[in-house]
């Protein structure tokens, strides 16, 4: 951990962010999410073309979802590399919050599926197309076996990866959304009417639209600077509090600068004649060990007695 004080000032700062835990995290992200797009691309060819052959809704839907997945995929690998650039000039936390902000995009992108997919079941409810129950069935299979191992090798990555979660929640929407079309497949196939086809679209549409809701408020929160949601920012202060020489804490801000990585700012003020050093690199450990918080900027206040700041004039000596 990195410590320097601005003379006088009682100011710490402390830079001990986990870079090459970072680092790992993001190759392991970005290993899943090739392999994950590999997958992706052949079932998008197999149901577009499958789609229209069979003239199914369903099958067609789930194309639409898989072709935003393989949007998504593009999208989060370039957020990676952008993230991984180092920081220089202005941007003192380089492209970090690029993950964040490919992940809100990926979020936006599933509601407008949604909406295309929804839209387009409901006109098919008052005149539904005949399809072919056995293509449909085998397309579903195919597109359910591939999303599955997708999935699996997704949910084994770092989930608190904003980015990798992102595109892990299309790729289980779009498992789900298969397994509507092989529901859909055999009703046809076993004498249901060809109505199944538009219901299993507008279920596979309210189901993206579910799956978006956390890709929307995580990277929304990030970039209002909310607080983590699993830290106890009150729990937080009283454990900053009952380190010894500490008398009270105020300004306390932590916020998120991208996945797996919490920051925090706070005025500390300490006992008179306390090292304020010492209670400083305390703190950091404290912050560091207890919450998992090892980038803190900390400014030291000494407490004034009485209540009162005394301001004397050096001149007047």
């Amino acid at each position: 951990m990195h410590d320097h004080d601005h003379a006088g000032g009682g100011h710490g700062h402390s830079h001990g962010f986990g870079a090459h835990a970072l680092e790992a995290r993001r190759e392991d992200s970005r290993r899943r999410l090739v392999v994950a797009l590999g997958i992706n691309l052949v079932l998008l060819l197999a149901e577009a073309i499958g789609g229209i052959l069979t003239g199914s809704l369903a099958v067609l839907a789930d194309a639409g979802h898989l072709l935003s997945d393989v949007g998504s995929i593009v999208l989060a690998l370039i957020a990676a590399r952008l993230a991984a650039r180092p920081a220089s000039g202005r941007r003192t936390f380089g492209y970090q919050r690029s993950e964040v902000l490919a992940a809100l995009v990926n979020g936006l992108t599933l509601v407008a599926v949604s909406v295309i997919i929804g839209i387009e079941a409901i006109g098919r409810f008052s005149d539904p197309l005949p399809i072919s129950g056995g293509g449909v069935l085998a397309l579903g299979v195919l597109g359910l076996l591939g999303n599955a191992v997708a999935t699996v090798y997704l949910a084994r990555g770092q989930r608190e990866d904003v980015n990798l979660e992102g595109v892990l929640r299309h790729s289980f929407a779009d498992a789900l959304g298969s397994l509507g079309v092989v529901v859909a497949g055999a009703v046809v196939m076993a004498g249901g009417s060809d109505i199944v086809d538009p219901i299993v679209g507008l279920l596979i549409s309210a189901l993206v639209l579910l799956s978006s809701w956390r890709l929307l408020k995580e990277p929304f929160d990030v970039l209002m600077e909310a607080a983590p949601a699993d830290l106890d920012v009150d729990g937080m202060g009283a454990a900053i509090c009952r380190v010894d020489g500490v008398r009270s804490v105020h300004d306390l801000h932590v916020w998120t600068v991208t996945a797996g990585f919490p920051a925090l700012a706070a005025h500390v003020v300490v006992a008179r004649g306390a090292d304020r050093d010492l209670v400083r690199r305390q703190l950091e450990m404290e912050l560091g060990e207890g919450f998992g918080i090892e980038h803190t900027t900390l400014q030291m206040e000494e407490e004034v007695e009485g209540g009162l700041l005394r301001v004397e004039n050096a001149d007047a000596n």
